[in-house]
């Protein structure tokens, strides 16, 4: 690897220590050329994301800056020279790993569903009607970043893919849990509106100033119980997936869901109180995990 790559990926590692708090711990069991080519991913994402959420920017200009950031990556793709590090090292990337580039181009679609959502003053708008809908919507958001990063652990056997999506959503689900009190104060609701319906729950009751009453986290509890134990299921299929990618590659899948999955679990102690304050793991709590997945590694 030339100098300037080697920057290039250098910069791309530096982006994913300061932002993927969670994913990066999986990346630090992987062999160099894996960790590299996923901090490479992460950049990438991260770069469409802030356009995503530049608060100085109005839809049409994040759509514009989110079509040239794609435009970019695809012509150096296509072998054109690029003094930019993430896009460099995101070349590389592809081609070392055979990844289609139509997945960026859906990750890139990704970070921008959320610009469609009609937002409505005080009442949060509700971004699915059905679960059918949700999974759709976590296609995009999560299940693509698990295709991308099973072209990167390493798979012979297509069941990979649909293990690799049903990861991805319960990794979406087990957020939308955890962050239903800021993402009302964004002005949406991801729990599908049928399950709000299920649980005589409407969407005012989900606003700022609806969740602020004291009682609500009991009212909350049964529909996030029920996305939970949804959550749950999914998680089912990382102990299949685990098996089919590369040997080198299963602490770092065991890792990331082990942190999410304890995610879960302590929001589940906690009784689905997502209010009070933010559910996190602490620094600590996750390199107990990363330890044993690094005995996992040289086991």
């Amino acid at each position: 690897m030339n100098h300037q790559l080697s920057h290039a990926y250098a910069v791309c590692k530096g982006v994913a220590r300061r932002a993927a708090k969670n994913f990066y711990y999986g990346f630090l069991v992987l062999p160099s050329e894996k960790r590299n080519a996923l901090c490479a991913v992460y950049a990438f994402m991260r770069h469409a994301d802030d356009i995503s959420d530049d608060p100085n920017l109005d839809s049409q200009q994040k759509r514009e800056k989110l079509a040239d950031w794609l435009e970019a990556a695809n012509k150096v793709f296509a072998g054109q020279a690029t003094d930019d590090p993430v896009l460099m090292a995101l070349a590389d990337t592809q081609q070392r790993f055979k990844i289609p580039p139509q997945l960026f181009e859906k990750l890139v679609q990704g970070t921008s569903m959320d610009l469609d959502i009609p937002l409505s003053g005080d009442v949060p708008a509700v971004v699915c009607a059905t679960f059918d809908d949700l999974k759709h919507y976590c296609y995009y958001v999560a299940s693509i970043v698990g295709l991308v990063c099973i072209r990167i652990f390493g798979y012979e056997d297509k069941k990979a893919e649909f293990l690799a999506e049903d990861c991805g959503l319960a990794f979406q689900l087990t957020n939308i849990i955890r962050d239903v009190k800021e993402d009302a104060g964004l002005g949406r609701i991801y729990i599908p509106e049928e399950d709000l319906v299920r649980f005589n729950l409407a969407p005012n009751q989900l606003s700022p100033s609806g969740l602020s009453q004291a009682d609500k986290s009991q009212q909350l509890r049964p529909v996030l119980e029920y996305e939970a134990d949804r959550a749950r299921r999914y998680y089912e299929s990382a102990k299949w997936l685990m098996e089919l990618i590369e040997e080198d590659s299963r602490p770092a899948l065991w890792v990331l869901v082990e942190i999410y999955s304890r995610l879960l679990k302590k929001i589940t102690a906690r009784d689905y109180d997502v209010l009070s304050e933010r559910v996190s793991l602490t620094v600590w709590e996750k390199l107990r995990v990363l330890s044993r997945g690094f005995l996992l590694r040289i086991a």
